[in-house]
């Protein structure tokens, strides 16, 4: 098995496909949510976003962000983001248990026991009810951000690097690392721009050679307001250095012992898949590229 057969064999053990029992879960406990918000809200817009909308799940870490915006005149959940937030919180609490977290609410189950992988993201509109968005901070420096999730959604999954995505996610989570998912779609995104039409294992080698070589200088700006938006708390001193020597040690570690002891051995019914899927593609005489971006 070549590398990038092992890196699509690896994707294939972590994709949660249609139909999956984690898939279902998640959107059971989707509409139970949505069903609160609409009972109490009924002016908001509650959609979709994350990483089921990006495009970048993986079983190891995945979740689900459900916006909740309110139009710029609407003052049905309060005047304030500050109150808007808080309301929402407080109607979620009915059922559930919550944690803020950032701009966004997380979601468990009555017990607090069992994640529900949700994250409730409050916000007003900048004009009307479409576009630009203000959403609260109930950490950082300032109170309010202005943003657009649609295209922070566009950014990454138009990007053509959905793959490379998918692994650095594996592979911070195989790592224990704490770097936020945003900020690392954003490394990968910005790093592998020239990159896009190369092997998937040159691309990893690539990102992270980038984090063990030039950490200190990483820079990363919000797709929907570079100038506005200070991201700095997500790419801190520690991030960096976290960044910096996993991937020195993710780089020894595939030169000494190979991909293997990067994400694991491939499940062999995994492996069987991706060899049948690699004759078919040689006996095509028009062949796609395996890792091409379409």
């Amino acid at each position: 098995m070549t590398e990038n057969e092992y890196l699509e064999a690896i994707l294939l053990q972590q994709t949660l496909a249609p139909g999956s029992p984690e898939l279902k879960e998640l959107q059971e406990r989707e509409e139970e949510v949505k069903s609160l918000l609409r009972s109490k809200f009924g002016t908001a817009r509650i959609r979709e976003a994350g990483s089921k909308r990006k495009g970048t799940m993986v079983k190891a870490s995945y979740d689900l962000d459900l916006t909740c915006y309110f139009p710029h005149d609407d003052n049905s959940a309060g005047e304030t983001l500050k109150e808007i937030f808080e309301g929402i919180e407080a109607a979620l609490r009915e059922k559930y248990v919550t944690s803020p977290k950032g701009s966004a609410i997380r979601v468990w189950d009555g017990t607090g026991k069992t994640d529900f992988h949700i994250d409730v993201v409050p916000g007003r509109f900048v004009d009307g009810n479409d576009g630009d968005v203000f959403l609260y901070r109930s950490s950082g420096d300032k109170e309010r951000l202005k943003t657009n999730l649609d295209v922070h959604i566009d950014h990454v999954r138009d990007s053509g690097v959905l793959d490379a995505i998918r692994l650095t996610k594996l592979w911070r989570e195989r790592n224990g690392g704490n770097v936020k998912t945003f900020a690392l779609e954003l490394l990968v995104i910005k790093l592998l721009e020239k990159k896009k039409n190369e092997a998937l294992s040159e691309q990893l080698r690539h990102v992270w050679e980038q984090f063990k070589e030039d950490g200190e200088n990483l820079t990363i700006e919000d797709p929907a307001n570079p100038s506005g938006n200070d991201l700095s708390e997500l790419l801190n001193d520690g991030i960096r250095f976290w960044l910096s020597s996993t991937a020195t040690n993710t780089l020894d570690a595939i030169e000494q012992s190979g991909w293997d002891a990067v994400f694991g051995e491939v499940e062999s019914d995994k492996s069987q898949r991706v060899e049948a899927l690699r004759r078919i593609t040689v006996a095509t005489p028009i062949r796609t590229k395996p890792w091409g971006n379409g």
